[in-house]
């Protein structure tokens, strides 16, 4: 094997889910099938790593000093919504009628990889919420040990600011049978059970 064509492979390696076959597979089609696609990837990809950024406001990835959401006037900049990725935030607009404006913590707490509150510009969502214009912070992070662990650790911070923070309802889905629920989740579900109105 050429050590351009390994180059090609394990460079295809750093793409999330992609091991060596896969890896493999990806440099033979873009070889022997997509030349002219091939080029094409390789240019947009120095293109885009060289022009997308992160907002100065949210974090979230953009090409502009303030992305879409934070640079418009018809968002609810009284209502902040904090979510581990960019990839929530679109699922989160996508699939409701939220007009509130975000934070993207670009990950969640966890120690052990060296992710502590500065890596997730938690200095930066404190300032904010110091500017005494967002009354409420929506918690929207994973229901995973870490996510739980950054929820109550957001909490926290949005109360010293006095802003009331609220979390993304956990439990059965929408179309689910209780036979079927995992324990934790049925187990979560039935804890924060609420009154019916």
């Amino acid at each position: 094997m050429s050590t351009l064509l390994e180059q090609l492979i394990e460079s295809l390696r750093v793409l999330p889910g992609v091991g060596q076959k896969t890896a493999q597979r990806m440099a033979y089609h873009l070889l022997d099938r997509e030349r002219e696609g091939g080029k094409r990837l390789a240019e947009m990809l120095g293109v885009a790593l060289d022009s997308i950024g992160h907002c100065r406001q949210c974090r979230d990835f953009t090409e502009t000093e303030l992305c879409a959401i934070c640079a418009s006037a018809s968002r609810d900049r009284h209502q902040l919504c904090a979510v581990e990725s960019p990839s929530d935030r679109l699922a989160i607009e996508q699939a409701t009628g939220y007009r509130g404006v975000y934070f993207i913590l670009q990950g969640r707490l966890s120690p052990l990889d060296g992710i502590g509150p500065r890596e997730l510009g938690l200095d930066q969502l404190a300032a904010r919420l110091a500017e005494g214009e967002v009354t409420e912070l929506i918690i929207a992070t994973n229901p995973t040990v870490e996510g739980e662990a950054t929820a109550h650790y957001l909490a926290q911070l949005a109360r010293q600011h006095g802003v009331r923070p609220s979390r993304l309802a956990h439990g059965v889905p929408l179309g689910g049978e209780l036979e079927y629920v995992d324990r934790g989740t049925l187990a979560h579900a039935f804890g924060g059970r609420s009154d019916m109105p």
